[in-house]
């Protein structure tokens, strides 16, 4: 997925100054996903007619799981391997042979998924490898004629849909093993040969697993749009899966956006999905030990959900298929919390809100959703003062409508509180956490609920004293 320094640099130096050129006009907008994107195409237009209802599913969806798996999790060393330990394409070609998953490993991704209330699957049908993980007509480096024996993305499809969960195919464009790969870009011939070739595939995994919600196109280089035939190819996508949606990464704007390793929400309108790793890595990489906590992955999926977002949580399956002790440990602890609070992030929508240092917020209709992260505790005054009795309190400043009623979300229990213009204080809530990583309480308000704490420093009386902003 994503290209580190150390990535570029080799890349750039195995192509050259024509493919540095290249590189560098491709990569900023493909990859980092920044918000400018091309103008609307025709084929786009008549997209748009029918994105609402086609992504009616996703957006209340809000979670989902990417797998990368694929030759490179032989090697266990990054997704990247190839590349960033510079193995010749002889040598790297051997590990097809050698790629031995054990039967149906799908079903174990498929049930984690579910689990940890994920809705949706994207997985790797074809990374910059060039390997393909399904039964292709095109080329002889497939999953059928090499170590697999067998054909990889069906078992996915198969898995995914026994769990009642969205299917999606990730795609990579670039092609490190197709001999036309890189010369495409000088080469009219070679462009030729290359993109017929990468229509083909489409074609193969858009008519062969029945019906496919997600294509999640990656990586472009080293051709533009116009040079892939994006707009022809995207024409071809709808008319074989008319209820698909496709990203933006081939080109073309598509039907939302992908940021990937951090979280930036497209302008209101536009759909979006952040891609994250569960540890620093997509791929399997055993020795990779930066694992985000349970509590950064619920965070995290607030966040997407309180801007109208999704979260795209990868996961990376050791050689056999076999899912790391870690990610299962991770994901079944993100499973119980989405389970008592799914509420707060399945089909909420994008809102005014401003979190704190403490708590994050969603909404559905005119329900807030405060998640606190970091449980108060007791008043500190209620330690030396024995008349008072100790309490709870937590506070929301700049919440603008009137709160009607408020409950612990996954208990159900009422919770009683005050508000004045300028806050919401709950008040009674017990010493310990009701829940981990993250409590959140449900406010019922007369209206869409508006969060804003800074409308408020003008208004706070500061006994005289002046405050510039």
């Amino acid at each position: 997925m994503n290209w580190n320094d150390s990535t570029r640099r080799a890349f750039l130096k195995q192509f050259g100054v024509a493919g540095a050129a290249a590189l560098a006009a491709a990569n900023a907008p493909n990859l980092a996903a920044q918000a400018t994107q091309p103008a609307l195409t025709p084929a786009d237009q008549k997209q748009a007619d029918t994105r609402a209802a086609r992504m009616k599913w996703w957006h209340e969806a809000k979670f989902g799981m990417f797998i990368h798996w694929g030759l490179y999790s032989v090697i266990g060393q990054h997704e990247w391997a190839k590349e960033n330990e510079g193995i010749p394409l002889s040598q790297y070609e051997i590990l097809a042979k050698n790629f031995h998953p054990k039967p149906n490993a799908a079903r174990d991704w498929a049930r984690l998924a579910k689990r940890a209330g994920q809705k949706y699957m994207v997985m790797t049908s074809k990374h910059h490898e060039g390997f393909c993980n399904w039964d292709t007509k095109l080329t002889d480096y497939n999953a059928k004629q090499q170590g697999p024996g067998r054909d990889l993305v069906a078992e996915f499809v198969e898995a995914a849909r026994a769990e009642g969960l969205s299917v999606g195919f990730y795609y990579s464009l670039m092609d490190w093993h197709h001999p036309d790969g890189a010369i495409c870009k000088t080469d009219e011939a070679a462009r030729r040969r290359f993109v017929d070739y990468t229509h083909g595939l489409i074609r193969e995994l858009m008519t062969n697993y029945g019906k496919i919600d997600v294509l999640w196109y990656d990586v472009d280089w080293p051709l533009n749009a116009d040079e892939w035939e994006s707009e022809r190819m995207n024409e071809m996508v709808f008319s074989l899966q008319p209820d698909i949606i496709v990203n933006n990464r081939n080109g073309l704007p598509g039907d939302f956006s992908t940021p990937e390793q951090h979280i930036q929400a497209a302008e209101n309108g536009r759909a979006w999905e952040t891609c994250m790793t569960l540890n620093d890595s997509w791929g399997f990489n055993r020795g990779d030990d930066a694992w985000k906590t349970p509590k950064t992955i619920v965070d995290n999926l607030a966040t997407c959900a309180r801007g109208g977002g999704n979260y795209l949580l990868n996961i990376g399956p050791t050689e056999d298929g076999s899912i790391p002790q870690r990610t299962l440990e991770i994901l079944t602890e993100v499973g119980r919390w989405t389970e008592a609070n799914g509420e707060s992030i399945y089909g909420t929508e994008r809102g005014d809100l401003s979190p704190t240092t403490n708590t994050n917020l969603t909404r559905r209709g005119n329900t807030l959703y405060i998640h606190q992260k970091f449980w108060p505790g007791h008043t500190p005054a209620a330690e030396w003062l024995d008349f008072f009795k100790p309490e709870v309190v937590v506070a929301l400043a700049g919440l603008k409508p009137k709160a009607l009623s408020a409950r612990l979300l996954k208990s159900g229990q009422k919770v009683e509180f005050t508000q004045d213009e300028f806050s919401l204080r709950l008040t009674g809530l017990p010493l310990e956490a009701p829940d981990e990583p993250a409590t959140v309480i449900a406010v019922e308000c007369d209206a869409e609920p508006v969060v804003d704490q800074r409308s408020l420093i003008s208004k706070w009386p500061r006994n005289k004293v002046g405050i510039s902003v």
